[in-house]
């Protein structure tokens, strides 16, 4: 079977539109921390914990998604996890107390995890390595946009109409969504691009399937280096609208949509830059598992000293630069993260290795909650906000180490 040439990016743009929701959903909560703190009365280690619910759910779930994904169809898997979503983000406006939210809160979190290894699996079978980092970065867009309008609208209309109905209104078109796409989406054959289709193994069980990733040191490497990128990542995207709010004393609105657009705009265009740098390497040397990673870790180092400046910085103008200058290459980093994953994974195990990832790195950023939550009350957010430099810096060296070390080997076969 021939991968279609327009269909393969009409699935990126579908799945771009589901995971548009996914994150504009997360923004919904955060950039209205200010008046869930004057409702339910809760201080900031409260609200920590409330965030690192959706998130600790995220990544205990995060392994079944993804062994899941593996053995049943994806389409089934993405749209399920939509409506599921959805459907909890618009129940969670009814909650009138602090438990209740944190049990919704929770609830959509472990809908959200099945997502991505299924859609990254889907967009793998469509897209060969000539044009997988550029399709990934493409749908790693939407992470930044839905961010942007999530936090936007949220702001605004938490403002004027309060938080519950951005909620209900994220829900309903989620659920809106899924019932078009149930039409339009596709399921690709396995293996469909890299030419494996009806040719790959059965698919092991749970305990053979982990054991033989486990063994798999290049791709524990990039779950280490995601775990520190996704905790940074987390600091700044949950908490940048509130220190905005609280230091700079913007409105509500305003601070939903400076804490979110300035970072993640910066990002759509780092992300769709590094795609394409990391492509163009890849065809250039095509044996080096490599190739991406140092796509990636050039971008880590390139934000270590915007990180610094964020939270010294005095000036609101300043710190709204920084922001750029950290989304730009956040982007680069992001743009490669599951394709580079795939380059040294077999297609049969792709989703677990994805769930896997995915689970232990929103691992990391409920322990970012948990930890700026009662950090910043000790030390301050400003000093909270600029030590993240310091893990960017480490992970970045070892994402450059290991990428030196897979330098020329053979690219993984299935």
């Amino acid at each position: 079977m021939k991968v279609p040439g327009a269909y393969k990016w009409f699935v990126v743009a579908m799945l771009w539109c589901v995971c548009f929701l996914n994150y504009a959903d997360r923004q919904l909560l955060f950039t209205v921390f200010p008046l869930l703190s004057a409702e339910f009365r809760l201080d900031d280690a409260a609200l920590s914990i409330l965030s690192a619910s959706f998130m600790c759910a995220y990544a205990l779930f995060g392994p079944v998604a993804g062994f899941i994904t593996d053995r049943i169809g994806r389409r089934s898997v993405v749209l399920g996890a939509l409506v599921l979503w959805s459907a909890t983000v618009a129940a969670s406006s009814f909650a009138h107390r602090y438990v209740l939210l944190v049990a919704g809160v929770a609830m959509g979190g472990l809908g959200e995890a099945f997502y991505f290894p299924a859609a990254m699996s889907m967009i793998a079978d469509y897209h060969a390595v000539d044009t997988r980092s550029r399709a990934m970065s493409f749908h790693q867009s939407s992470v930044y946009i839905g961010s942007i309008v999530g936090g936007a609208m949220s702001g605004y209309v938490g403002q004027f109409y309060g938080w519950r109905l951005g909620f209900r209104i994220f829900g309903a078109v989620g659920i809106a969504l899924a019932c078009v796409l149930w039409m339009l989406l596709r399921e690709p054959q396995r293996g469909l691009s890299d030419g494996a289709a009806g040719k790959l193994p059965a698919s092991p069980q749970i305990m053979e399937g982990l054991r033989e990733l486990a063994r798999n040191r290049a791709a524990w490497m990039l779950v280490v280096v995601f775990v520190g990128a996704n905790f940074v990542a987390m600091v700044f995207t949950v908490w940048m609208p509130t220190y905005l709010y609280r230091a700079f004393h913007m409105s509500l609105s305003m601070a939903g949509f400076s804490g979110a657009a300035y970072l993640q705009i910066a990002s759509v265009v780092g992300v769709v830059a590094g795609g394409a740098l990391a492509d163009a390497r890849v065809r250039r040397r095509p044996g080096d598992r490599g190739a991406r990673m140092f796509v990636q870790a050039l971008g880590l180092f390139c934000g270590v000293p915007f990180l610094l400046l964020s939270g010294f910085a005095a000036a609101v103008t300043t710190v709204l630069a920084a922001m750029v200058g950290f989304g730009l290459f956040k982007g680069v980093y992001d743009s490669n993260l599951w394709a580079a994953l795939y380059d040294v994974t077999p297609i049969e195990r792709r989703g677990a290795a994805l769930g896997i990832m995915n689970s232990l790195g929103w691992l990391g950023g409920a322990a970012a909650q948990l930890c700026i939550g009662l950090a910043s009350q000790r030390f301050g957010m400003s000093l909270c906000l600029s030590a993240t430099a310091a893990i960017y810096l480490g992970i970045a060296l070892l994402l450059w180490t290991g990428a030196r070390r897979l330098r020329g080997s053979q690219r993984f076969q299935s």
